[in-house]
């Protein structure tokens, strides 16, 4: 017969892996949300403007850009409305649906400041009265919104603006105007 042997215990293992792979993809997430969180509030984006001592202390249409959107109106009239002003000179950037989602009556503008001469160019095409909001955006651009009761544009526009003697403005680059996504109505 053969002597019974003692069984040898089974060693309690612990399973480093797991925990150790935990801790390190939590150190991934923690340091990706930090540094994300650093690239948004710390941005550093380059103002896209130049400083232009205005010729003839004038602001004209060929040296504003602007953003027409349609925040209310009918289908087409943010599309008609950026028609217009290409005629007359400006440069539209974008045509789309107010990217906010905002629903405003008549016509809102947005800029640097709301007695910009860019934004005061702007009002210059519109029937009627129109709110100005300032968002202190550095590119110095203008955003057009046109809601419900828009005035329509004026038959005889202001072609530019007077500006004080030697007046040097933040003109934005000009930039080609950009597609409407598909699937977005610009109306």
């Amino acid at each position: 017969m053969s002597a019974l042997q003692p069984q040898p215990r089974p060693h309690s293992r612990i399973h480093w892996r797991t925990p150790i792979t935990m801790v390190v993809l939590l150190g991934l997430l923690v340091g990706g949300a930090w540094w994300g969180w650093n690239s948004l509030t710390q941005s550093s984006a380059e103002q896209n403007c130049v400083d232009t001592l205005m010729p003839n202390d004038r602001l004209t249409s060929k040296q504003v850009v602007v953003n027409v959107y349609n925040g209310g109106a009918k289908a087409g009239t943010a599309r008609a409305v950026a028609a217009v002003l290409t005629k007359r000179g400006f440069h539209v950037n974008k045509i789309a649906n107010e990217p906010k989602g905002d629903k405003v009556t008549g016509v809102v503008l947005r800029g640097t400041t709301a007695n910009a001469p860019e934004m005061n160019l702007i009002a210059g095409q519109v029937n009627g009265k129109v709110k100005a909001i300032a968002d202190a955006r550095p590119d110095h651009t203008v955003d057009l919104i046109v809601g419900e009761g828009y005035p329509g544009l004026r038959a005889k526009p202001i072609p530019s603006i007077a500006l004080p003697k030697n007046t040097t403005l933040c003109l934005p680059s000009i930039r080609p105007t950009q597609p409407v996504p598909s699937g977005q109505n610009p109306g």
